[in-house]
């Protein structure tokens, strides 16, 4: 019944369905009016011939000749009464079978389906809703953002413009609402001042938009964007947005951070009230082949190993783990550990690092200013050449061709990052790289989440997601302070020791093999012990931090504090 009424209001609501619903009453009484008429000229006629029928029978007659049914049971036998008959008969023929059903469809039946389809795709939410989150779009970041709002119970909804786009979604049972952009009132009745967070990924223009509609409709809703221009950004800025996203500088600073240089000294990737969370490569250290535990990372440096990068997938840390030259490892520490690190493991080839960059597009430009910073040579391959920035360390030409490849130093390089949009492209070239180079590193960026499997299979070594790098800082952005969703999905996380880990040391606990997390600090901000040892006694009502994978997180609350989640 609901459903129903808010069919008919929507219905209703529109001045052109209230204008076509009177034309179509029009035609109905136009009809019974001839209806009328032609049963009582029946009537006569019949007494002209000599033949008696009562009124009924009139209209019983004139609605079987209309129809077209004609029974035959009941006739004319003069030229007059047979000629009313083909009158009524093609009066019946344009009003039965073509004017009132072509008027029935266009006026009523196909309004009425709009109708419906808008009933499936609300302008307005409940007022009780809250805590939400708002996003303009359906597209590669929103997608992995999607699924992180949904593994963390956060409510959320996708405004669509037109109605086509909302049944669209509605159709992938996403929820989703309708209305323009650039309408206050849109914002208004999608309950924005008490959502939790707008988040906008469509381009500048757009975005810019959004940012300035929604803060005349609530100056305290964070309003997350995404800019691919420094004028965007500054835009976006003066518009309202409380953050902007340069995804493609971003992009360009970690695949310079993933760069196997010979200075494998750790770089920093987050940090959360003082913890700090790097990244360094094992790849010339004398970690090199030995375990974990033979390494005596913490005893050595005070740091701890989080977990560590295998072609792209994330896996904790265990003590018979064995570091290959392409390990990547996760370290977590005080900023005094992690200098104890670089002073202890790190050390210098005598030959420096030589990137070809494939493409130099925003992200391949960000790319080299950051391998720049590092002090590492790079050389970039473009096709286009009003691209081109620095001609004198830029080869134009098709990045799959042999002269193309030997005038950029391919054959030297100690690393090869793609870096274009397209990953059918960034697909075809890691295979075509992987063959020529079995041993060089090659680095990916991908843009859509499921093509990162390819591309590994390809040969990448390392795949960057476009996706997941944009929906973890949004993440981030929702999640506040008090939580750090590093790339790739490794999350750094606070928790207070729940009853069942209360007098247990960390060794007892059995987090690590559990629920693959691991504690990296106990204790308040002020008085926190950093790495801990495992015999540390964990407090009844204490403040953890634990590091794991979002996956590792769920269980960590399924196993040691169910019906306790983060919620919206």
């Amino acid at each position: 019944m609901k459903a129903l009424l808010a069919v008919v209001s929507s219905f209703l609501e529109s001045r052109t369905s209230r204008s076509n619903l009177l034309a179509l009453f029009k035609l109905l009484a136009v009809l019974f009016l001839l209806i009328a008429v032609y049963s009582t000229a029946f009537h006569y006629l019949m007494a002209h011939e000599g033949q008696a029928h009562t009124w009924m029978t009139g209209v019983y007659w004139t609605l079987t000749v209309m129809s077209t049914l004609g029974f035959g049971d009941i006739t004319f036998h003069t030229d007059l009464g047979r000629g009313f008959s083909i009158m009524v008969l093609m009066t019946g023929v344009v009003f039965l079978l073509v004017l009132l059903p072509f008027t029935f469809i266009e006026f009523f039946y196909a309004p009425w389906m709009k109708a419906q389809a808008r009933a499936q795709a609300p302008r307005e939410l409940p007022p009780e809703t809250s805590r939400h989150v708002l996003l303009t779009r359906h597209g590669p970041i929103t997608k992995y953002l999607i699924k992180l709002l949904r593994r963390h119970h956060y409510d959320f909804y996708i405004l669509a413009p037109t109605l086509a786009e909302a049944l669209e979604l509605h159709e992938q049972n996403l929820p989703v609402a309708l209305g323009e952009f650039n309408d206050p009132e849109t914002y208004r009745r999608l309950r924005v001042p008490q959502a939790a967070m707008v988040v906008t990924t469509r381009s500048d223009i757009i975005n810019t938009n959004v940012a300035f509609t929604v803060r005349e409709v609530s100056d305290s809703v964070p309003v997350v964007a995404t800019a691919t221009s420094d004028s965007g950004r500054d835009a976006l800025e003066l518009a309202g947005a409380s953050k902007v996203l340069q995804l493609e500088h971003m992009m360009g600073q970690a695949l310079a951070r993933r760069v196997i240089d010979r200075d494998a000294s750790a770089h920093l990737i987050g940090e959360l009230e003082g913890l700090h969370i790097a990244e360094a490569s094992v790849a010339g250290t004398p970690l090199v082949g030995i375990t974990l535990a033979s390494s005596s990372l913490r005893a050595r440096t005070g740091v701890s190993v989080v977990g560590y990068w295998d072609h792209g997938v994330f896996k904790p840390s265990q003590a018979e783990s064995v570091m290959a030259p392409n390990t990547i490892l996760v370290l977590a520490g005080t900023p005094a550990q992690i200098k104890s690190y670089n002073d202890q493991v790190n050390c210098r080839d005598t030959v420096d690092s030589y990137v070809v960059i494939i493409g130099s597009g925003r992200v391949g430009r960000a790319t080299s200013a950051a391998l720049t910073e590092r002090k590492i040579d790079w050389h970039i391959i473009e096709q286009l050449p009003e691209r081109v920035r620095e001609p004198q360390r830029t080869t134009i030409g098709d990045a799959a061709k042999l002269e193309v490849m030997v005038e950029a130093g391919v054959r030297k390089a100690s690393s090869i990052l793609i870096t274009t949009h397209d990953d059918d492209t960034n697909i075809y070239l890691t295979i075509l790289y992987r063959r020529l180079r079995p041993n060089v590193q090659i680095i990916s960026r991908c843009a859509n989440e499921h093509n990162v499997q390819t591309l590994h299979r390809a040969g990448a070594d390392l795949v960057l997601s476009y996706a997941s790098m944009g929906a973890n800082s949004i993440f981030n952005e929702l999640r506040g302070s008090d939580s750090l969703l590093l790339a790739e999905g490794v999350n750094l996380f606070p928790v207070r020791v729940p009853a069942g880990l209360a007098g247990k040391t960390i060794r007892d606990s059995a987090i690590r093999p559990e629920t693959g997390c691991t504690i990296i600090a106990v204790g308040q901000k002020a008085n926190r012990a950093i790495n801990p040892p495992p015999d540390t006694e964990l407090q009844l009502g204490a403040e953890i931090l634990l590091v794991g994978t979002l996956e590792a997180e769920e269980r960590f609350y399924d196993r040691f504090m169910p019906g306790e989640r983060r919620k919206a």
